[in-house]
């Protein structure tokens, strides 16, 4: 059976024609998203989208949060409010003390730390013991304040006192007094607290001690006061000293016995004379006429100078003494650092 040929398709076919609607669609038009821009710095992580901190960045992430004017005007409202609670901090705390002076006490530097260290421990040959001066930059328009001179900083000058050390034995001794009764098997958490108090009652008692010298001796500089309120804490260093040293010595039996008193004399004599030679300039200002006019060193009458001289004795033997016999007492023994911690606990409990 054979199919009959088929006709050939003709020279020109009919166009195609494609139907057109005959309403608008209200469907939106979807794009894809473009596809992510490589960034040369990484900002893996952020929240920012790329968009790191700048000063005029905008933060997309927060819907414009940060260009909110209410926004802004919340963190005016709020930086105000921290700085009128600043300046009412400094206005209250300057009634006191002079926040500037006591950043002259720690303008200090590591090779100051470092000297002054040996200073305190090894006192017998240094020289010159007087603060260096400088002539203060005023114009002379200014009587009051031309040719004044003003002490340099401790980072400059060794002799001069400084509240770094003075601090940093504080609290190094309360750390060491609990870390030595650790390494006793003594250690209760009443021994931070016992040693802690006791630092701070001599260190208390013995600033009214100065206030109350100054007043007798008609001391009314405040530099002059805070001066000894610094030289009063370089006997921590001393009492560090004897703990360790003697801890070794006595192989872990506290400071007693022979070891410990040799350790404890030493540091309290070369502590003793250290005061004597640091004050002499601080209580008795010398009354050579070469002093220059403005320096801040008053010559005194020759009877409140023998009552200072007697003040300054007393206070570098006696008080200190006594003060670094208290904070250097450590016995080795667990049944007494027991007990006192017993007592202490019923005192605060009663």
């Amino acid at each position: 059976m054979q199919r009959g040929s088929y006709a050939p398709p003709p020279a020109h076919s009919p166009p195609l024609h494609h139907p057109v609607p005959q309403h608008v669609s209200t469907v939106p038009m979807m794009r894809s998203p473009p596809p992510p821009q490589s960034q040369s710095n990484s900002n893996y992580g952020t929240p920012y989208n790329g968009h790191a901190g700048g000063g005029g960045a905008s933060f997309p992430a927060f819907g414009g949060f940060i260009n909110d004017p209410t926004a802004q005007m919340g963190y005016q409202v709020g930086k105000s409010a921290l700085n009128a609670g600043q300046e009412y901090m400094e206005h209250n705390i300057n009634r006191y003390v002079s926040i500037s002076a006591l950043k002259h006490y720690f303008n200090v530097s590591t090779p100051y730390v470092l000297r002054k260290l040996l200073l305190v421990l090894f006192p017998w040959r240094h020289k010159p013991w007087s603060r260096e001066q400088r002539p203060s930059s005023s114009s002379p328009a200014d009587p009051n304040s031309y040719n004044s001179y003003y002490f340099l900083p401790p980072r400059d000058d060794i002799n001069s006192p400084d509240m770094y050390i003075p601090v940093m034995a504080f609290v190094t001794y309360i750390l060491l007094s609990t870390l030595l009764a650790g390494l006793r098997g003594a250690f209760h958490p009443e021994v931070m607290g016992l040693t802690a108090t006791t630092a701070f009652v001599v260190v208390l008692l013995e600033i009214l001690g100065l206030k109350f010298g100054t007043y007798v001796l008609s001391i009314s500089n405040d530099s002059q006061l805070l001066d000894l309120v610094a030289y009063s804490g370089y006997k921590f260093v001393g009492v560090i000293v004897t703990l360790v040293v003697s801890e070794i010595l006595n192989r872990g039996k506290g400071t007693g016995g022979w070891a410990g008193w040799t350790v404890f004399t030493y540091a309290f004599m070369a502590n003793a004379f250290f005061l004597l030679r640091s004050l002499k300039y601080v209580l008795l200002p010398d009354s050579s006429p070469t002093i220059p006019a403005g320096s801040g060193m008053h010559t005194v009458a020759r009877s409140q100078r023998t009552r200072r001289t007697q003040f300054l004795f007393i206070y570098s033997y006696v008080v200190q003494f006594i003060f670094m016999w208290i904070l250097s007492r450590q016995d080795g023994s667990p049944a007494q650092i027991k007990t006192a911690a017993g007592a202490a606990k019923g005192v605060v409990g009663g």
